[in-house]
């Protein structure tokens, strides 16, 4: 690209998406200093809509929009968080993922105004989070709490929380540096206590696939590991084909030795049933460890599991 191009950025409005955006122009600003970047914000019906996701199609509702404004060429590069990005079904056609940019932290934090633990809150506290993978994996660890459905953007939960509607909440820790309230977080849990969702932590950059231009400007910011690790994620739900109603949780982990592991769980939503596998993989391609681990689940049942799920 020459130095007087300019890549437009599109992107979810809330605050959450905006800083994310901020961090991939800081970096492609480190990497091309002649590039110049714009955002183009839209509001999604995900973020509009604040009742059931699933009645709007599940977590498509927050990628439609953004895609349809790549793909009108309104903008050239879209910035997703990889957990939002359903992996049931082919990205739309016309667009790749460029980069995964290098992966934040997985686990989930516990806020809570007076900064008690889980095992600290009363029977019966009322823990804010609309995920169906926390709630089903709560009534394994931590059956004395009761989850009250919460949905908005972290900002907009926090809100909440203080306005009394909750009486603590579940967040993403990445989410919660993107934003700058860490000074929120009472507890961060284990991934043994709470296994995180697919593709979490990581960044994705999105384009058009003709788009060589933006291609090529965005992939050096590209992270190896994120991509064994999305790969291998991707793929094991993608052979699942878990929808937003399924408590599907797993996380896959590059070692500096080049060796991939890959641990995944499958819950029904009251946590009665947990299916769980771990492989590692020595020369197996990622995509071929997400297969073998979600072949695992499914010798388990996973199928039945997830198939009982309305959605």
């Amino acid at each position: 690209m020459s130095s007087t191009d300019l890549i437009r950025i599109v992107s979810r409005s809330s605050p959450m998406a905006l800083a994310q955006v901020e961090r991939v122009r800081a970096e492609l600003a480190a990497l091309h200093p002649g590039i110049r970047t714009e955002v183009v914000p839209v509001t999604t019906s995900g973020d509009r809509w604040m009742g059931d996701l699933s009645k709007l199609g599940g977590k498509g509702a927050f990628t439609k929009e953004v895609d349809a404004a790549l793909l009108a060429g309104e903008a050239d590069l879209a910035v997703h968080c990889i957990k939002d990005v359903p992996a049931d079904r082919p990205l739309p056609a016309g667009t790749v993922f460029a980069a995964y940019l290098k992966r934040d932290d997985i686990r989930d934090a516990v806020i809570h105004p007076e900064g008690l633990t889980l095992d600290q809150m009363p029977e019966g506290a009322r823990i804010g989070t609309s995920s169906v993978r926390r709630v089903a994996q709560l009534a394994v660890t931590h059956p004395h709490v009761q989850c009250v459905p919460m949905r908005g953007n972290a900002n907009r939960r926090l809100e909440k929380l203080d306005a009394g509607d909750a009486d603590a909440l579940l967040l993403a820790v990445s989410g919660l540096e993107r934003i700058g309230r860490t000074d929120r977080i009472s507890e961060i849990l284990s991934v043994d206590t709470m296994c995180p969702p697919i593709g979490a932590g990581v960044l994705g950059l999105q384009c058009r696939e003709d788009d060589t231009a933006t291609i090529e400007a965005v992939s050096g910011l590209g992270d190896t590991d994120a991509w064994k690790e999305v790969t291998a994620e991707r793929m094991l739900l993608h052979v699942l084909q878990g929808h937003c109603n399924s408590p599907i949780a797993g996380f896959a982990k590059a070692e500096r030795d080049g060796r991939l592991s890959l641990r995944a769980r499958v819950f029904s939503p009251d946590g009665k049933t947990v299916l769980d596998a771990h492989e590692w993989a020595g020369p197996l391609d990622p995509a071929t460890l997400g297969t073998s681990v979600a072949v695992a689940l499914l010798r388990q049942g996973a199928r039945e599991v997830i198939d009982t799920i309305p959605h």
